[in-house]
């Protein structure tokens, strides 16, 4: 998706068709974004297949329909590639569930993913970067995104408990759940895909819980951790945990390795930016935070309107569709001076709402903000300077903002 916009002339929004998968691949939805924000601040369309629903694209806006579960809930799907057909898991599957259910197992799992929590494992993570970005060391043809969609479970893998040998298989898999229509992961139809990758995801962890239960002991894992989460005073069933362990595992693979190629990416554009955060390593936190904004690698989120509900000057009917779309709300200037700037200066970068907002704010947030910030004090140590080798291929998705081929050449910093 292009993240830097044009000027948007000539755009009629009766005739933006939002789930339009070529207006992310090479188009540029943050022109219709701006728009929508400016005369449409609650835009509805009806699909060909008759399933409507409604998008929010002001930042406040976005932020209440995620925060508010008692107008906006979270129980019949989250995700807009369930328009139409509630989601099997409402009710059971953590982010498909909403308060006190939801609070109930978040807090139990959140607590082994707090900032505290996860600040030991930063050397792991760090030795796990150093190692990823070797093969660029020599200078040579280096595809960051193709390479990064492995990079959550290099540094993910060891502490969800996931063996090694299978962390293509669990990477290309959650691919498939969140761009069924990309030739790089597609099999067969789109519902084909999505069906295959949620079975087999399922299946995964099912297995993977069975195997536990007949072992003696714990590994200290956060999937073994699952095993012993309550919601109430019921233990989660096997089937609620492979359900959560797939939910983890998604949120562990899909979006960081897109916002690193997307950050990248940023910074190869604009060279001055990439030179003041080698110079100032103080800069990379904010650096991070402003990648996060600048991609919003996780384009949208749904809910469902529980009541007739105003908002953004309109009505949701009761049991309407929201999509709550990230990637406008992080461009809106009543919020982001100069929104279309990528600056890593940027004071207000980390009130993005990259990570979501409310309850369901990412329960990950604390460890991709460690990686991340580890990806790029790496990178800026290992570094001089970072070329473009050949164009970018985007994602071809309106879920996830992201890239399939990022090739760069990476100049070696001279140490002194």
């Amino acid at each position: 998706m292009r993240l830097t916009p044009g000027a948007g002339k000539g755009i009629d929004l009766g005739l933006v068709d939002l789930f339009d998968l070529d207006l992310y691949t090479s188009g540029d939805p943050h022109a219709v974004w701006d728009l929508m924000r400016e005369s449409a601040p609650l835009h509805h369309q009806v699909l060909p297949d008759g399933r409507e629903f409604w998008s929010v694209t002001r930042y406040d806006d976005v932020c209440r329909v995620l925060g508010d579960h008692r107008d906006f809930t979270s129980e019949r799907g989250t995700v807009v590639t369930h328009l139409g057909v509630d989601d099997v898991a409402a009710g059971r599957l953590m982010t498909s569930t909403d308060p006190p259910r939801h609070t109930q197992v978040r807090r139990a799992i959140g607590a082994r993913l707090t900032a505290r929590a996860v600040a030991p494992w930063e050397d792991r993570i760090r030795q796990a970067v150093a190692r990823f970005l070797e093969p660029a060391l020599d200078g040579g043809p280096f595809d960051l995104a193709e390479r990064a969609l492995l990079l959550p479970a290099i540094v993910t893998g060891p502490i969800l408990g996931i063996p090694e040998r299978d962390w293509e298989e669990l990477v290309q898999l959650t691919a498939m759940v969140t761009a069924p229509s990309d030739p790089h992961f597609r099999h067969g139809s789109e519902a084909a895909t999505l069906a295959i990758s949620h079975h087999e995801l399922v299946t995964y962890v099912t297995e993977w819980v069975g195997r536990r239960r007949a072992a003696d002991g714990e590994d200290g894992s956060l999937l073994d951790h699952l095993m012993n989460v309550c919601a109430g005073d019921a233990p989660l069933t096997d089937e609620e945990i492979a359900l959560d362990g797939y939910s983890i595992l998604l949120g562990a693979n899909v979006t960081t390795p897109h916002t690193v190629s997307g950050t990248v990416h940023a910074l190869v554009e604009r060279p001055e930016q990439f030179q003041k955060a080698q110079a100032d390593p103080s800069l990379v936190p904010n650096l991070v935070e402003e990648g996060l904004r600048w991609t919003s690698a996780a384009c949208n989120f749904m809910r469902y309107a529980v009541h007739d509900t105003e908002i953004a000057g309109g009505t949701v009917p009761a049991r309407g569709a929201v999509v709550a779309w990230i990637g406008s709300a992080n461009r809106d200037d009543s919020q982001f001076a100069d929104p279309h700037t990528f600056d890593i200066t940027r004071r207000a970068a980390k009130r993005h709402v990259a990570f979501g907002f409310g309850p369901h704010f990412c329960i990950g947030g604390p460890l991709a903000r460690l990686t991340l910030r580890v990806f790029f004090e790496e990178l800026l140590q290992r570094f001089a300077s970072i070329e473009l080798d050949g164009e970018p291929q985007h994602l071809r998705s309106f879920f996830i903002a992201g890239m399939t081929h990022l090739p760069i050449v990476a100049q070696k910093r001279q140490t002194p």
